[in-house]
């Protein structure tokens, strides 16, 4: 069964509040099936359930590539964690953080009616799409399914824009729908990844979840997975499997450093060093530099 919306932890709504959010017949999970959805994920939880990815992780994300993270998720069964064809705000601007999921619907009036009153019922005034923004939580990126619509499908523009930025501290956006006030955006240093840009507010569509599984194109993203945007495109990491891909990472960025040094020299061919050397002497050299950088690396880790 879907639960009825809850808010994150770090709103100032009361109690009595909360209780009567319930009515409100916005769909989200509970926070015991989030966890259920979520039963490999090694870290803390919001209070919510949503999985919590250490910010020493997230840091150490920032030097991911999409091929660093390719090498791993596939061969765990994740085929379909990445997507691209995106616009991107600010293309050498690298996008971290922990998903927070909003989806919207095309407007239904008979399912909109129902919800707004439950809402007004609530003491929500308007339930549009500041309802959602105003539960970001530092590090989170705001991931939107808004299928694909252009015209009347945007998200935000500056101002809420500057909002998420400020509540994300950073974060970022990625929505599978437009963004407005392009110019203006621009001005702000968050990352951004969207379909496009439209002039128009926001306007026939209604949210029908708020951290709950959704689709970014080809992708199923689960709240709390771990977002990370290059020039590429963006990949959704399972929380369960961060630490691999990071580890992994580490030692591809240290055999593309040794590579390149061997390169340097001037005395090998690119068969003789890459992708693996061929001489026993120098593959034996490579693993003792492997060993020597990645402790040096992951020292105070």
């Amino acid at each position: 069964m879907v639960r009825p919306l809850v808010f994150a932890a770090g709103t100032a709504l009361t109690v009595a509040t909360l209780s009567t959010l319930a009515q409100a017949q916005l769909f989200t999970l509970s926070r015991e099936q989030l966890v259920a959805y979520t039963t490999q994920n090694p870290f803390e939880r919001f209070p919510d359930g949503r999985p919590k990815v250490p910010d020493a992780l997230m840091a150490r994300a920032r030097a991911l590539s999409a091929e660093d993270i390719l090498s791993v998720l596939p061969g765990k069964g994740f085929r379909n964690q990445y997507e691209d064809g995106f616009q991107l705000l600010h293309p050498g601007t690298k996008l971290v953080g922990r998903a927070f999921t909003v989806q919207f619907m095309p407007v239904r009036p008979d399912v909109e009616s129902v919800v707004n009153a439950n809402a007004k019922t609530a003491g929500i005034p308007r339930l549009g799409n500041q309802f959602a923004i105003d539960q970001l939580q530092p590090g989170d990126v705001l991931v939107v399914d808004l299928f694909g619509k252009k015209e009347g499908g945007t998200i935000v523009g500056d101002n809420l824009f500057y909002y998420v930025d400020k509540a994300t501290r950073g974060g970022g956006l990625v929505v599978d729908g437009s963004v407005r006030d392009l110019e203006g955006l621009s001005q702000i240093p968050m990352p951004a990844y969207f379909r496009h840009a439209h002039p128009t507010a926001i306007s026939n569509v209604m949210i029908s979840g708020v951290n709950i599984p959704v689709r970014i194109g080809g992708v199923t993203v689960l709240p709390g997975d771990l977002v990370v945007g290059d020039r590429e495109g963006v990949y959704f990491i399972p929380p369960s499997l961060v630490s691999e891909v990071l580890d992994k990472a580490d030692e591809t960025r240290i055999h593309d450093e040794w590579t390149k040094k061997k390169f340097d020299e001037g005395t090998y061919k690119s068969s003789e060093i890459y992708g693996s050397p061929r001489d026993p002497a120098l593959k034996a050299e490579y693993e003792a530099y492997l060993q020597r950088r990645l402790a040096e690396t992951r020292k105070g880790q």
